[in-house]
């Protein structure tokens, strides 16, 4: 049995969930959402035709690393949702679904990801609380901010906390 960690969070946004989800169907907005540490860049050339089955590379740097990772969008539900697996990448598993509801005059957008590390339990466990778990935060913290700043709604948005709990496979 492996440990799968969860994390969610979500945001409420201002505008109107049509503007909201263009903006994410938008691959390439992933570099204005990704903090500068991770030095984080979409390979695939554009225009990328976002579909159930599109593949997505990019290339970043984690804590100093290089690598590359290659996500398949899954499912492709315009405006209300769309979900993304990694298909090479320093996970074992992460799928990551976005969700997208029309709610008190605004979109409120809910992120799901869903991951597992690579090896036993023993060695992922204190991995994932010293290393993953926290940059995961961080990286889903930033993002909270990047939208308002993409979206000029500095301080107009509402956030919720991201959490992250492990369960078993």
């Amino acid at each position: 049995m492996a440990d799968v960690y969860t994390l969610s969070t979500w945001q409420w946004i201002p505008l109107p969930r049509d503007a909201v989800f263009a903006f994410f169907s938008d691959a390439f907005n992933l570099e204005r959402l990704t903090p500068d540490l991770l030095r984080f860049r979409v390979l695939t050339p554009a225009p990328i035709a976002m579909r159930p089955g599109a593949l997505i590379d990019y290339r970043l740097s984690l804590r100093g690393l290089p690598m590359r990772w290659r996500s398949e969008i899954t499912e492709w539900d315009p405006p209300n949702r769309f979900a993304d697996k990694q298909r090479r990448g320093p996970y074992r598993e992460w799928h990551h679904t976005h969700i997208f509801e029309e709610r008190d005059g605004g979109t409120f957008v809910h992120d799901v990801v869903s991951y597992r590390l690579i090896g036993p339990a023993l060695f992922t466990r204190p991995i994932n609380a010293l290393l993953v778990a926290p940059d995961t935060r961080r990286i889903f913290t930033f993002r909270h901010g990047a939208l308002e700043r993409a979206f000029g709604l500095k301080g107009r948005t509402t956030s919720g906390p991201v959490s992250i709990e492990r369960g078993r496979l």
